[in-house]
């Protein structure tokens, strides 16, 4: 049988890996897909370099709708990254009648229920695998493997560079700004970071589990956000001494009234398996119903890793390529016309548990005041631990650190009793709140 025809839209990091992935595996590719897979074409900007990364039998051209207009051309890998030309070049070729494999999770929590609907109005596959924790096959995990389940809940290491951050900040007793250079110098985190440490990477991929998980609408805008710059090591070092560390963690719930989609710092059991992810390392917790709790590690970005989830997508999608368009697995896994109405919960009406530092000053009765704001507004308190004078200023200091772990409650409320509690005049400096996650 002819091979199929693949048009590669950006020949960078991935897109290199997934030329040599592809021809280095092409035999083994060709047996599981049952027809070879050959990218015959390549739009780049720097044509030079893509041409030294291809070599010869592959046409390069410098503008992506070349591709696109191609006859011959069956598939369109989209590569390019960001919202702006990447949507215009997807949608053109979904019109153009050809199936799409995209890495842009930006693209995909953004504008994906219009670019699924345009897919399925034209019979062709939007295929996304590696927008999500790059070589963990988490995607069809929750598509198809686990098709059987009500899932309940989702918890996520998605982005690779905060978790490097975090790492280093436990391993070394560092503070952020330290740290976040040095995973600068090293490659792991980009010159422009704000993406990754202010947690909207992490947050794009938790927007296309939550709705594949739940059968919603993919609504980045509905999701609360927030990153890990404020972490300070001494929070860190209190968490570990409570028996926690410090994730940040894109998680999406199935609530009583609604659905659940946020992405913040958390305080993990040391003992889970997810907090002793480490490095630049991902990893995502799945609860069903049936199934019980599963955990998917590996590596979340990279040039070959990344490539292997945009390689299983050609595959599929060369499985399909002659499948009647309504016995394929829907995009977001239930059927289009299937999906549910539940509401994304604002954050304020979230329930869970708390991590609170207040810096206080060193005088009979502050705890008592504290714990009274917090038993008056229904907080019950888990555990308490208060550093000595010596531990936060030296002797003679005239403050000292009391943390806080809280059982459940809304956050709508806990907000109130934090604004009532940075008001009493012992409280010294900002009250530093973490969310807890048991993930039991």
């Amino acid at each position: 049988m002819k091979p199929i025809q693949v048009g590669l839209l950006g020949i960078g990091t991935v897109g290199s890996g997934t030329f040599n992935v592809l021809q280095r595996n092409q035999e083994e590719i060709r047996r599981r897909a049952g027809r070879g897979i050959q990218i015959t074409m390549v739009a780049d900007l720097d044509v030079a370099r893509a041409r030294a990364v291809v070599g010869e039998g592959v046409t390069v051209v410098g503008d992506a709708r070349e591709v696109i207009a191609n006859p011959d051309i069956d598939i369109v890998i989209e590569l390019i990254g960001g919202y702006g030309i990447a949507k215009a070049l997807v949608m053109e070729a979904i019109s153009a009648g050809k199936h799409v494999v995209t890495a842009n999770k930006a693209l995909l929590a953004v504008h994906g229920t219009e670019i699924f609907a345009a897919a399925s109005a034209r019979g062709v596959i939007v295929a996304f695998e590696a927008a999500v924790a790059g070589g963990i096959p988490i995607i069809k995990a929750l598509r198809e493997g686990l098709s059987a389940n009500h899932i309940e809940w989702i918890a996520g290491i998605i982005n690779g560079t905060t978790n490097f951050i975090l790492s280093e900040m436990r391993d070394k007793g560092l503070d952020f700004e330290v740290v976040l250079k040095e995973a600068q110098r090293l490659g792991y985190a980009e010159a422009d970071p704000t993406f990754d440490i202010e947690g909207v990477d992490a947050a794009h991929k938790a927007t296309i589990m939550s709705a594949i998980a739940f059968g919603i609408p993919v609504q980045f805008h509905k999701a609360y956000v927030e990153g890990i710059t404020r972490l300070s090591a001494t929070d860190i070092r209190y968490a570990e001494q409570l028996g926690y560390r410090i994730k940040l963690l894109g998680i999406t719930k199935r609530a009583p009234r609604g659905i659940e989609l946020r992405v913040h710092p958390s305080l993990v059991p040391a003992k889970r398996l997810l907090a002793n992810v480490e490095g630049a390392m991902n990893a995502v917790v799945v609860h069903g119903d049936a199934v019980g709790t599963t955990l998917y590690y590996g590596k979340g970005a990279g040039s070959e890793p990344t490539a292997s989830a945009v390689i299983a997508d050609l595959v599929d999608v060369t499985r399909l390529h002659t499948a009647d368009p309504h016995h394929r697995v829907p995009h977001l896994a239930f059927q289009p016309d299937a999906l549910s109405d539940l509401p994304v919960l604002p954050m304020s009406e979230v329930v869970t548990s708390y991590y609170l530092r207040l810096r206080v000053a060193d005088e009979a009765g502050v705890l008592a005041k504290v714990t009274g704001v917090l038993a008056l507004n229904g907080i019950s308190i888990d555990a308490v631990l208060q550093r000595e004078a010596d531990e936060v200023g030296g002797e003679g200091a005239t403050s000292t650190d009391l943390i806080i772990l809280t059982h459940d409650t809304r956050e709508g409320t806990m907000d109130k009793v934090l604004a009532e509690l940075q008001a009493l005049p012992t409280v010294l400096s900002p009250i530093v709140r973490i969310r807890k996650e048991e993930l039991r």
